[in-house]
């Protein structure tokens, strides 16, 4: 089984970025909460406040499509069309390295 990193960037439409970040950091509690889920961060751009980046880690890529179809997610994807500037940048990555031990 190989973890599998997805990145996601999202612009948002103008004027709608506070709107968009408030139901991006509402997917962040139940998708952590999946089976699989090793992290799932949100990260707005300090140069560019419509552009939003989601970084998430899975144990395997079964997880990750599973995430798609919980109903926090499907609820979001329904948001879309009204909040987000083009098309979705989605990019996956299978983890080549082992993960760092946490520090804090």
């Amino acid at each position: 089984m190989s973890r599998i990193t997805n990145i996601a960037f999202i612009r948002a439409k103008s004027g709608l970025s506070e709107e968009l970040g408030r139901h991006l950091l509402d997917l962040v509690a139940p998708s952590r909460r999946e089976p699989g889920c090793i992290n799932y961060d949100v990260h707005r751009s300090d140069s560019d406040i419509d552009l939003w980046f989601v970084y998430e880690n899975w144990r395997s890529g079964e997880d990750l499509a599973n995430h798609f179809t919980q109903p926090h997610m499907q609820a979001f994807v329904a948001h879309l069309p009204r909040l987000v500037e083009g098309d979705l940048d989605l990019r996956q990555f299978a983890m080549a390295s082992e993960p760092a031990p946490w520090r804090l």
